[in-house]
């Protein structure tokens, strides 16, 4: 699945919610979804939080199949900056 398609199923479910702060899924090559300001979107841009980690690894995170906090300390998800910020995530996905 294209970030691009990841995105919008971000958008679509942070439809009636919110998110303060922003926060960078970095997929490295294959892109970044930043959630900012109540939108998901694939450009790139300073964020208070960057969570690095595969495509694959974001999709399972997303869908519940991937425990966030098992997942970084096995280092499939690597945080840098807020970490705040990366704990709001689990309200919105959870």
């Amino acid at each position: 699945m294209a970030l691009e398609d990841i995105a919008a199923g971000i958008r679509d479910g942070l439809t009636g919610k919110t998110f303060d702060g922003s926060l960078k899924f970095d997929c490295g090559d294959e892109g970044v979804i930043v959630l900012a300001q109540g939108d998901a979107t694939t450009q790139d841009r300073d964020t208070d939080c960057t969570l690095r980690l595969s495509a694959d690894n974001l999709q399972k995170l997303l869908a519940g199949k991937l425990n966030p906090m098992t997942a970084v300390m096995m280092g499939k998800i690597k945080v840098a900056g807020d970490m705040g910020v990366a704990m709001k995530l689990s309200k919105l996905i959870g």
